[in-house]
């Protein structure tokens, strides 16, 4: 092995942290062992980490993006999907950049699925993301005791690189809860992406939010910067029940 070589697996020994190795790297260097246990040891390494990540993440089931019917909706650009996938509008996340992504459609289109599937897909390229619907977060949050237990709870969503934030647009909130909802976007806005799901169009949020004053600042942050992707299908759900409905049954002997 020329030295060249030798020294670059060394740098990889220390990166790992194997200093007893390294502390007696001219008695080893030369084993042909060497390049393999380090390969196994990075390839575990990267293996927890990615785990870890996902764990952090709280996406729980996603179901694969190859199952998704891309001939069920009336209106949905694929293209402008696909392209999210390739996470352009992550680069700079955390460093005073990243763009929004708002999927907007009715109940059961499958605004959920693309939105785990994207934040599936920024875990394994290394990006810090946490998925929530929006109820859990705002429950969490106005659950905390006092100012300084909500700032360290807001960090939790503040942070990540990615924020999901599923299902706004179901509940009916108070203005305690369009105040939260509006730190957690506000300390996010031009530095991280917020992925939203929404059944509903900006100009209804006033329903959800019925006597919050933030709700035009709120939506202007969403959507500065953002990437809005409009929906309109039936819902899956009610279209596999009539499937199974209308199916003959097979009789039974």
């Amino acid at each position: 092995m020329a030295k060249a070589e030798r020294e670059a697996l060394r740098g990889r020994a220390q990166e790992l942290g194997l200093y007893g190795l390294c502390a007696r790297w001219a008695e080893f260097c030369g084993e042909a062992w060497i390049s393999t246990l380090i390969e196994i040891e990075e390839s575990e390494r990267r293996r927890r980490s990615l785990q870890r990540r996902l764990d952090d993440a709280k996406i729980g089931t996603v179901r694969p993006l190859a199952d998704f019917d891309w001939k069920h909706p009336r209106k949905l650009s694929r293209a402008r999907v696909e392209e999210l996938f390739e996470l352009r509008f992550l680069e700079g996340a955390g460093e005073g950049a990243g763009r929004n992504v708002i999927f907007v459609g009715p109940n059961g289109v499958g605004k959920t699925m693309l939105a785990k599937n994207l934040a599936h897909h920024a875990v394994a390229r290394g990006y810090k993301v946490r998925f929530t619907e929006a109820a859990a977060m705002l429950a969490d949050l106005a659950a905390q005791d006092g100012p300084a237990a909500l700032h360290r709870r807001l960090q939790r969503y503040i942070k990540p690189d990615l924020l999901v934030l599923d299902e706004i647009g179901y509940l009916t909130y108070n203005d305690r809860s369009a105040d939260l909802l509006f730190q957690v976007v506000n300390g996010r806005y031009q530095r991280t992406s917020t992925i939203i799901t929404t059944n509903l169009a900006f100009t209804e949020w006033g329903t959800v939010f019925p006597n919050a004053t933030c709700v035009v600042t709120l939506i202007d942050r969403l959507c500065h910067h953002a990437e809005i992707i409009p929906i309109e299908a039936e819902s899956y759900r009610l279209k596999e029940s009539r499937e199974r409905a209308t199916k003959p049954k097979t009789s039974r002997r």
